[in-house]
């Protein structure tokens, strides 16, 4: 009977524990596919913003490289909005994914002249985030308007970055757009929310 007792516990134990392990991954699963994720900063064409996989090791001997929370919910209740930092997928190749600043909105006309200046509706558009004058407008450099859902964007690293100035990425829909990158944790050092302007 004591036995019988000591099997009926351990099977119960056993389903709770279970139970527990698939809500656990349940709810990892709704967090991480709806709510936010964890990316790594591959590439240079966010600096000095961001640093990626392509830095020069730092003292220490270990790469500084950028690690990061992306919002993946926000965009369902708001717009994006200019200077976000955002992710969505390169559709020229598979499990490839692009981190890029807003730059144009949906309705607008973006032009970037032979200085290297940005004009958004024809008004020079004033910001702090480009490392360095632009030298390559791309298809910018005639005026481009978005559609209704498009958004324009650029790596702050102007000059080493492939943005919606090439046509093989030009103008993101909003149902491309992964999410927002808002909040680096690593390193530890830099931790800190990413903020538009």
């Amino acid at each position: 009977m004591e036995e019988e007792v000591k099997k009926k516990s351990s099977f119960r134990e056993f389903v709770n524990s279970v139970i527990y392990i698939a809500v656990v991954v349940g709810f990892t699963f709704l967090f991480i596919h709806f709510v936010a994720q964890v990316t790594r900063v591959s590439g240079r064409s966010m600096e000095p913003t961001l640093h990626g996989t392509e830095q020069t090791e730092n003292t220490f001997g270990a790469e500084h490289v950028d690690s990061l929370i992306v919002d993946k919910i926000s965009y369902r209740f708001r717009d994006p909005e200019r200077f976000d930092i955002i992710v969505f997928p390169f559709q020229h190749a598979e499990h490839t994914y692009f981190i890029k600043r807003i730059i144009g909105l949906p309705g607008e006309t973006v032009l970037i002249d032979e200085e290297g200046d940005i004009y958004i509706n024809g008004e020079r558009l004033y910001e702090s985030y480009g490392k360095e004058v632009i030298l390559f407008p791309g298809i910018a450099q005639y005026g481009i308007t978005l559609g209704d859902d498009e958004y324009f964007v650029m790596g702050d690293n102007r000059n080493n970055s492939m943005d919606s100035r090439d046509e093989n990425v030009g103008n993101i829909h909003k149902d491309q757009i992964i999410g927002r990158a808002f909040l680096r944790f690593y390193p530890f050092s830099e931790f800190g929310l990413l903020h538009g302007e």
